[in-house]
């Protein structure tokens, strides 16, 4: 990660982390999919992060918890294309204009890119 990356993803994850009990947007990003872009809002509500797809409010992030790394983690990240059931270890990072996911479950990982708009 370059120097001014690195500046920007710290003072978003200082500005994100200080919000408590309040829904503070992050942005929208478009998501490629193979139904085409889909927007997601990304919020972070009561210090967890959440991205909603808005088309039909599908929770992908589903409480993301901000780590020491500047990363977002957590258990429960869901994938529009599986079952509901299914949930999957994750972490989201941000860079100036894109949202980086990864998610694992049972030896599978999957990860997904989404430019800000």
């Amino acid at each position: 990660m370059n120097k001014s990356i690195s500046i920007v993803a710290l003072g978003l994850v200082a500005a994100l982390a200080a919000t408590s009990a309040t829904a503070q947007m992050v942005g929208i990003y478009t998501r490629n999919s193979d139904d085409g872009p889909q927007n997601i809002v990304v919020q972070v509500i009561d210090g967890k992060l959440f991205c909603t797809r808005e088309s039909d409010g599908f929770e992908m992030c589903h409480g993301l918890e901000l780590s020491d790394d500047a990363r977002w983690r957590g258990r429960t990240m869901k994938h529009p294309d599986m079952p509901g059931f299914m949930t999957f270890n994750g972490t989201a990072s941000f860079s100036e204009t894109q949202m980086n996911l990864r998610g694992c479950a049972v030896g599978m990982c999957d990860a997904e890119t989404w430019d800000k708009q």
